[in-house]
């Protein structure tokens, strides 16, 4: 009764994605593994034996990112417990992160999407190519996320005012501005879609036979229509979200503006992208300067 009580806490009220609430579920499966083996309650769990599981995962060969979010997951859980009155203290009020070294948001160049996105030749005539093409058009025109399009409904489209309605994370709405060819071919697509399948389907992005669309469907439509025009290893949603951000910022775009459009809690998640655009400076300085 308690986890189902704590998943639902995750699904519903924090809105993790499927793919976090899956990790997390792992990351408690493996501490409550090191509670047992240290034959330890969870009203017994101390801040030195959260720094000991945290050391073992370290010494393992565990990267910092991957230890940060198993962090991540434990002061979640603690702070449900504590609300639940099932602990009296929060042992992870002491825990600090280790430091994750910076790397580079990995994106796609502009011209390279513009070709994949205006050469019918990658897309099919039917359904199946129509609908592809969306989820590349709106990944990479509103930088939005995996889950944020897949929970998009026909009416979070306003066609009137050229623009959608994105749910993201902790249930934060944000209005994203759609330019006048993607309306127009939305329009197109959700008449498509109502003649295949009806109008009581009401999810916008659909699988082949008129089911709502599940995240290993859109990471493969992105993997394989990437691989057409990217060497890059990584070929995922979130690299189209990448690209939007940059692609922005390269064109004067200010910050907080694109910080607003990504659904970022706070400016420093958004400043990663300025160091796109520094490499891309020197990049173009080093080609170009007579001394470089």
């Amino acid at each position: 009764m308690f986890l189902e009580r704590f998943n639902n806490y995750l699904q519903y009220e924090k809105r993790l994605s499927v793919h976090t609430l899956t990790a997390y579920q792992k990351d408690f499966q493996q501490f409550s593994e090191f509670l047992s083996i240290q034959e330890l309650s969870l009203d017994e769990v101390k801040t030195s034996h959260i720094r000991s599981w945290i050391m073992e995962l370290m010494d393992a060969g565990l990267d910092a990112r991957s230890v940060n979010r198993k962090i991540s997951a434990l002061r979640t859980y603690f702070k449900f417990l504590q609300r639940e009155s099932l602990v009296d203290q929060n042992p992870m009020s002491q825990i600090q992160a280790p430091k994750i070294a910076k790397r580079l948001p990995v994106v796609v160049e502009e011209q390279k999407l513009n070709i994949l996105l205006d050469d019918t030749n990658y897309f099919s005539d039917d359904f199946s190519g129509l609908r592809n093409k969306v989820v590349i058009e709106l990944l990479f025109a509103t930088g939005m996320r995996l889950a944020e399009l897949l929970s998009l409904q026909d009416q979070d489209i306003d066609t009137y005012q050229e623009q959608l309605r994105v749910l993201g994370k902790r249930n934060k709405q944000r209005i994203i501005p759609l330019t006048k060819p993607l309306i127009a071919f939305l329009k197109h697509y959700m008449e498509e879609k109502k003649r295949l399948f009806g109008e009581e389907i009401t999810a916008l992005i659909l699988t082949d036979k008129g089911k709502k669309a599940y995240p290993v469907q859109i990471q493969r439509i992105v993997h394989e229509l990437l691989g057409e025009i990217s060497t890059h290893q990584k070929k995922s949603p979130h690299v189209l979200r990448h690209s939007f951000a940059t692609s922005l910022l390269n064109r004067g775009a200010d910050l907080n503006a694109i910080k607003e459009l990504l659904g970022h809690a706070n400016l420093s998640a958004t400043q990663v992208y300025t160091h796109n655009s520094v490499e891309r400076l020197k990049s173009v300085y080093k080609q170009a300067h007579p001394k470089a």
